[in-house]
């Protein structure tokens, strides 16, 4: 992100009208491009959505919390999350 000079690039009244609300001050104008939700653009999302589908596939066939837990590296309560939530 770099630093550009309000007064070196936009109009003279909408100059005066932000310095009516932030006179001096440093202002972020964020991007128009709208963001990609979490994992879209690489796939994760997709992935932790069919990993939680087999955990909790495998919970109804009778698999433990504790099983469940052990096999896929996660804590107890985020199986518990999975299954239950």
């Amino acid at each position: 992100m770099k630093y550009l000079n309000a007064a070196e690039i936009l109009p003279e009244y909408l100059l005066k009208e932000l310095q009516a609300y932030v006179d001096g001050e440093i202002l972020y104008v964020p991007k128009t491009s709208s963001k990609k939700e979490w994992g879209a653009a690489n796939g994760s999302r997709v992935f932790y959505q069919e990993r939680n589908r087999e955990i909790q596939r495998l919970f109804q066939l009778g698999f433990s919390i504790d099983t469940l837990a052990d096999r896929y590296g996660l804590a107890y309560s985020t199986i518990k999350k999975i299954v239950y939530g």
